[in-house]
């Protein structure tokens, strides 16, 4: 009889540990699509940014395009809070993406040295890589 309370004790611990392992195992996952989703986000808001500087700079005015960044960042943005809501606070707080300032500074004087390969199906004017619309058209790359 205190063989099968043993073995009875041994599953259930068993199955409390599978258990945990899947869980923390979906939290994984949920954590690493949300640092994702951040960098998405961060990538869009430079393009963005980019954008509206080179429309000033130029005196010129795309508001669908710049209408269309907006709504892919908000697009984004829902996601990361679809995302952070399955999680708790702490564990959400772990996977806040910050963009390191030595990263940003080492990107930019590259940028220059590459040509950028890219161009726009539509207009066929050159965009670069990471682009995800066209600075002269606005068509989605």
């Amino acid at each position: 009889m205190d063989f099968n309370k043993i073995k009875a004790m041994g599953l259930e611990y068993a199955e409390k540990g599978k258990n945990a392992a899947m869980d923390l195992a979906e939290k994984g996952k949920t954590q690493a699509l949300l640092v994702n989703e951040q960098g998405k986000l961060l990538k869009a808001q430079r393009q963005l940014g980019a954008l509206v500087y080179s429309l000033a700079k130029g005196k010129e005015e795309n508001q669908p395009l710049v209408d269309k960044y907006i709504e892919m960042i908000d697009t984004i943005e829902q996601e990361i809070t679809r995302l952070k809501a399955t999680l708790t606070p702490v564990e959400a707080a772990e996977v806040d993406y910050e963009a390191p300032m030595e990263e940003a500074e080492e990107a930019a004087p590259e940028q220059p040295a590459q040509p950028a390969r890219k161009t726009c199906p539509q207009c066929g004017a050159p965009v670069s890589d990471d682009a995800l619309f066209c600075n002269k058209c606005g068509a989605q790359l």
